[in-house]
């Protein structure tokens, strides 16, 4: 069972999913700590009524300070929007989702409504999600998994974006669940 340290900016969408998973016992992990960069995020408020201990921290200075009261095995980037560098011994252990299908639409200004945009423009017929380990270049890290819907001419990027968190929905809990049976290392060493 996996110890998460969940960091956020927002609202939270992917931890209320994470709760939930784990209430239903789909989801091999306990969530030790919340952060989140922007003090106002409801991903924060949303975690004190789980019950999880949450906190504000501005840089990952801040962060790793915080994370060092708390024994965590995974960190995982749940709509964090930052890079963010880790403390040492969790070096390799950084797990991140990405609304695209790695390697396209990707690196540095690629995230959230940006991807679904670019998507559309190029008039792509598939998009879908990425979950990979996160390492000092945006969306360099090894991949454990992908998953890919479907795309209609007509949908806007709006359309495309919850099609896409659908499957984010699915694909982010059963990457942990297997980085908890395979181990983090075998990803880093498979490529």
């Amino acid at each position: 069972m996996r110890k998460l340290a969940v960091l956020l900016s927002g609202s939270g969408r992917t931890l209320d999913n994470f709760h939930a998973r784990i209430k239903a016992g789909e989801l091999q992990a306990e969530i030790q700590v919340v952060v989140a960069n922007m003090s106002q995020a409801l991903g924060l408020a949303k975690a004190q009524q789980y019950g999880y201990p949450a906190f504000y921290a501005k840089n990952n200075a801040e962060i790793n300070r915080i994370l060092v009261d708390y024994e965590v095995d995974l960190i995982v980037l749940a709509g964090y929007l930052k890079l963010y560098a880790p403390p040492e011994a969790l070096r390799h252990a950084v797990l991140n989702i990405h609304p695209a299908l790695i390697p396209s639409f990707c690196g540095a200004g690629f995230y959230g409504h940006h991807v679904h945009e670019a998507v559309k423009a190029r008039g792509c017929t598939v998009s879908g999600c990425t979950v990979h380990f996160a390492n000092e270049v945006y969306d360099q890290g090894p991949i454990v998994l992908q998953r890919c819907v479907a795309l209609a001419d007509s949908d806007t990027p709006d359309e495309i974006a919850a099609k896409v968190f659908a499957v984010e929905c699915e694909a982010f809990p059963e990457a942990i669940n297997l980085v908890d049976a395979k181990g983090i290392e075998y990803f880093w060493n498979r490529v």
